[in-house]
């Protein structure tokens, strides 16, 4: 039988302290009319912290711009029936033993429904992805204002009693529309031709948030090479140019990088000989000293776009996971899709009950369970 002791050992950073190493991933519900979360999502939450979630990630909940969203369900994170609302689902999950932030979110050009009105778009250049023009570059005043629309979000969770509060600047959104040199022309100080250049709209965000929440509380900054506008796209080829990315970043504020592959295995620079293959924060980790979170298809036979093609995906063995935690290559592990399935998967793998571990219905994206 496997050995995953080391996934329920505890973790400890000078801000941050788990009682395990497993993270649930932020996962889109669109389930929480008129953008304020209720009891059943407060429940959904509770029911991971009782099954031994070491430390609970919120789906993408949106800032206090006019099209933040590009679902009309997403929650907010402003307002007073929104963070009432999620308020309970905090009380809820401390109730259960469990430490959750929530992951503020701007969605940029994407559209995910059509039908969805919104109003002008906030992108750098008013491209959602390249030659796809959505709109007009922001303005300084529309940058502005977005970057104190995340720090007064991130203030809010502070002062709600959130445990710690994750950047969603990953996925092709908008922070990492600024990042991705396909959408981001702008000739300012907001552009250029680096990806180090093009991080100061994140390191702004960063330090604004920092300026708001004090010295103490923890900030998770999610990140991605690939793009949903483009799986193949590479932000920094080399891990040269991933230190140009990652260390303004670090020096803005970030305590902790959550690192997002399709497949967590796959290493991220190949070509580089002696590196054992580290994958995404794997590499974050060793360029930034600072602890990161691996995720990508943990516990599956497949990856997550098969999923929103009603896909189902079996369950997978650990021994890869366990490999790569066990030589310290990154410090936590998100999981997904197989907890959106089995809220006790953590507690199953935790009494060596993987046998029992349920394959991904993808039944499970249209309820709260």
């Amino acid at each position: 039988m496997t050995d995953t002791s080391i996934l329920f050992q505890p973790f400890a950073s000078s801000k941050l302290t788990l009682k395990n190493r497993i993270v649930m991933a932020p996962m889109t519900r669109n389930m929480a009319p008129d953008g304020v979360p209720g009891p059943a999502n407060a429940a959904y939450y509770r029911r991971r912290a009782e099954g031994e979630v070491g430390l609970i990630l919120s789906e993408g909940t949106v800032v206090d711009r006019p099209a933040s969203r590009n679902l009309p369900h997403i929650p907010f994170f402003h307002g007073d029936a929104a963070l009432a609302g999620w308020k309970g689902v905090i009380d809820a999950v401390h109730e259960a033993g469990g430490k959750m932030g929530p992951q503020i979110w701007h969605t940029g050009g994407t559209t995910a429904d059509p039908s969805f009105a919104r109003p002008a778009l906030d992108t750098p250049s008013g491209l959602n992805k390249p030659d796809e023009k959505v709109g007009e570059p922001m303005s300084e005043e529309a940058i502005a204002d977005t970057v104190h629309a995340f720090a007064r979000s991130a203030k809010a969770a502070q002062a709600l009693g959130f445990d710690t509060v994750e950047i969603h600047g990953a996925h092709g959104y908008l922070i990492d529309q600024f990042f991705w040199a396909g959408t981001n022309q702008r000739n300012d100080r907001w552009g250029g031709t680096t990806i180090g250049g093009r991080s100061r709209f994140a390191a702004e965000v960063v330090a604004a948030i920092r300026a708001e929440v004090g010295a103490d509380y923890p900030i998770i900054l999610r990140l991605s090479q690939w793009k949903q506008q483009d799986y193949t796209a590479r932000l920094a080829p080399t891990p040269a140019e991933m230190e140009q990315w990652l260390a303004p970043l670090a020096q803005a504020g970030v305590d902790i990088f959550h690192c997002s592959q399709r497949r967590f295995w796959e290493p991220e620079f190949p070509e580089v000989d002696g590196e054992e293959g580290l994958n995404f924060a794997g590499w974050a980790k060793k360029i930034t000293g600072l602890p990161t979170i691996s995720v990508g298809s943990v516990g599956l036979s497949s990856d997550f776009f098969g999923a929103f093609s009603g896909q189902t995906s079996a369950a997978a063995g650990l021994e890869p996971l366990i490999a790569r935690m066990e030589r310290g290559e990154f410090d936590l592990i998100a999981v997904g899709r197989a907890l959106l399935s089995d809220a006790h998967w953590a507690q199953k793998v935790r009494e060596g009950r993987i046998s029992e571990l349920e394959d991904f219905n993808p039944a499970a994206m249209a309820e709260l369970v």
